[in-house]
């Protein structure tokens, strides 16, 4: 008895001291370690560029021009811009000043390797899920959003995957403590995963869909009559925005087939919709146009879909699409999935060596993007009004050797290293202390 009583006390008491070390070590201020990016501090006073090349986009290229923002909002682009007492000058000895670049799908957040299941978060259980935001599960402090940030994408759509409907896509600006300081824009489409041709029968994909949103409609129907008998369902509640054409459906879809079925469907339920994708978009380009339907071209950096295909069919999609007058934006998505959105801008490049217009070509990752995802009126170009979400470069942030000296967002100065660039320091010293 005397020897449990003893043993009881000794685990109590190191039980104590245990607590008592974690408690002690949880007080301790924590230092930053080399490899967390912080998020920038919000603008506190005027800042102006000046003896710049302002490229806004919308209009001509302002040589040795001034842009002057305050409070995350840009107030000001031009020659000869006054300035304030209080406004802090950065002088950029004609470097050039463009618009943050725009990836306008990815998994950026939710994913951080793709062989590692745990560390993918893209996706839900099931088929049907409209009520999955991807804003909410996007982790700030992955390390693919500095890689990407530094070479001068700071806006990006992240979007859910996997069952025929996947969830929200959400417009994601590239700098935050939260999910909610880096939300742009919560609600951009709903992700659909378009049925392959041909689909029938009483499972098929099209039947699924048209299911889900009759459902929705008398749903909707019976939350209005206001009878207090109709049970709140997050999944149909999830579609209304849809069916009032509010949101439009984001559908993934490459084959001329699914293009049609699409276009038919969302004409069909009077909806908005955007393709993502697009690989057969030119055969459907008179379609296309009628209905004002985008095409978000998924990856210019890919291969032939079919053996007979000529080699560059990828490469001169954009131009084609353009020739067509189809609207349209690049993605750097597709075979390079998320971990590779640092190279957004030449899959653009590459656009504009096989026939796209340069000033088109750049537009596809700034204006056109913001345009299709409604978030024109804030980003994708250099406007009075808009938010300061802009890049600094040495050159045309389309040619490899340009590099982003600066980046802001919504007038922030954000950080540009990144675990690429910690690399690159590491073994710069390696070789210094070999010499």
């Amino acid at each position: 008895h005397k020897f449990r009583s003893s043993q009881k006390t000794g685990i109590q008491t190191a039980l104590r001291l245990l607590l008592c070390i974690t408690l002690s070590l949880a007080i301790v201020p924590s230092t930053v370690s080399a490899g967390d990016e912080i998020p920038g501090a919000p603008q506190t006073r005027p800042i102006a560029l000046t003896n710049c090349h302002v490229h806004p986009i919308v209009g001509p290229t302002i040589r040795k021009g001034t842009i002057v923002f305050e409070n995350g909002r840009i107030t000001a682009v031009g020659q000869g811009v006054l300035l304030t007492k209080n406004t802090e000058v950065i002088d950029l000895n004609g470097q050039h000043v463009y618009p943050g670049l725009i990836e306008a799908y990815s998994q950026i957040g939710l994913e951080e390797i793709s062989a590692v299941r745990a560390s993918r978060d893209d996706s839900e259980t099931g088929s049907i899920n409209p009520n999955v935001r991807a804003n909410i599960s996007v982790n700030p402090d992955s390390e693919v959003i500095p890689v990407t940030r530094a070479n001068g994408v700071l806006i990006a759509v992240s979007a859910p995957r996997g069952g025929r409907v996947s969830g929200v896509a959400s417009v994601m600006q590239l700098d935050g403590w939260t999910y909610e300081d880096m939300t742009l824009k919560a609600a951009a489409a709903m992700v659909v995963n378009w049925p392959t041709p041909p689909s029938t029968g009483e499972s098929s994909g099209l039947k699924v869909l048209r299911e889900l949103f009759d459902d929705a409609r008398a749903y909707q129907a019976a939350r209005n009559a206001d009878t207090g008998r109709q049970e709140f369902d997050i999944r149909l509640h999830a579609m209304l925005p849809v069916i009032a054409g509010d949101l439009p459906l984001l559908v993934i879809a490459n084959a001329a087939p699914q293009m049609q079925a699409a276009v038919s469907f969302a004409v069909e339920q009077k909806i908005r919709l955007i393709i993502f994708g697009g690989h057969d978009a030119e055969f459907c380009a008179a379609l296309l146009k009628k209905h004002d339907v985008p095409v978000i071209i998924d990856s210019v950096h890919r291969r032939p879909s079919r053996r007979h295909e000529p080699y560059d069919v990828a490469y001169t999609l954009p131009a084609r699409l353009s020739n067509a007058g189809v609207k349209f934006c690049i993605s750097g998505s597709g075979r390079n999935e998320t971990s590779n959105l640092r190279n957004l801008p030449y899959h653009a490049a590459t656009a504009a060596a096989h026939g796209l217009r340069r000033s088109e070509a750049l537009r596809s990752v700034t204006l056109y993007p913001a345009q299709i995802l409604g978030i024109a009126d804030r980003v994708g170009s250099l406007e009075p009004g808009k938010d300061a979400t802009l890049i600094v470069t040495t050159g045309d942030p389309l040619e490899t050797d340009t590099h982003v000296t600066q980046a802001f967002v919504q007038g922030r100065s954000v950080q540009l290293t990144s675990r690429h660039t910690r690399l690159r320091d590491k073994y710069l010293e390696k070789y210094r202390q070999q010499k």
